[in-house]
């Protein structure tokens, strides 16, 4: 469990104290400072370090509880809490889950990475500034063996803590960035396109087969925490979903 500097809670003055602790503390989560399983300090702890009552840190604390950032556990203490993993439109949904509940086994293999400034074509594709840092991943899935899908993503450096130190041998990029970053919007296209030479060789499919392509962005307060291109064999692959009069079902 990861432990927390007490003096990063700094209170801005503005508005209701209470609203100024859960603000403090919401905004260490939402950048990615305080990451999941990030022990929150006490109730104690806080009192003493702000200058606050018992009763106007426990309102901030129930109400990012309430929020869905933290977790109250009487006996263990608080802890930030994990992003949802799925969410409304098209699920948000790890590689490894969609290949197992497919009743296959999962591997994938990182084909390549960098880190830095993107390079031009990689802006172009993506709608980067050329003076973004971030890491640039391809990464091919398979399952029982044949090629699933093949990912290309970048993340942004700045939106995501221990990117730097993460080698993504044990965890692949989505699945890591579903426990370790936070989301506030999602952006998904899906566009069929057929396959040029490099991609059609690392899916094992005839050049210009039609292809599955999911584009999705993720935004954390407006700030980008990913893009990533999905590209699945067509042939291979369909997406099923339900839906009633109040949305997806």
């Amino acid at each position: 469990m990861t432990e927390t500097r007490l003096d990063a809670v700094k209170l801005d003055g503005a508005g209701p104290v209470y609203d100024q602790i859960r603000r403090a503390i919401r905004d260490l989560v939402v950048s990615g400072e305080w990451p999941p399983g990030t022990s929150v300090p006490p109730e104690h702890a806080l009192m003493e370090q702000l200058r606050a009552s018992r009763m106007t840190v426990h309102r901030a604390l129930v109400q990012l509880a309430r929020e869905g950032l933290i977790i109250r556990r009487r006996r263990s203490g608080t802890i930030v809490a994990s992003p949802p993993a799925s969410h409304a439109m098209l699920d948000i949904l790890s590689i490894p889950e969609e290949v197992e509940q497919l009743g296959q086994s999962y591997a994938y293999d990182v084909l390549s990475r960098s880190d830095g400034r993107p390079a031009p074509e990689v802006a172009e594709r993506f709608g980067l500034k050329r003076s973004d840092k971030v890491a640039h991943l391809v990464v091919l899935h398979r399952a029982d063996g044949k090629p699933h899908v093949l990912e290309e993503r970048v993340i942004h450096a700045a939106a995501v803590s221990g990117l730097a130190e993460e080698d993504f041998a044990q965890t692949p990029p989505g699945d890591w960035l579903l426990r370790h970053s936070l989301w506030s919007q999602a952006e998904h296209a899906i566009s069929a396109v057929g396959a040029g030479e490099e991609e059609a060789g690392l899916l094992d499919v005839a050049v210009g087969e039609p292809c599955l392509l999911v584009e999705r962005r993720t935004w954390n307060q407006l700030k980008p925490v990913t893009a990533v291109r999905l590209l699945y064999p067509g042939f291979r692959h369909r997406f099923v979903g339900r839906f009633g009069p109040y949305g997806q079902v």
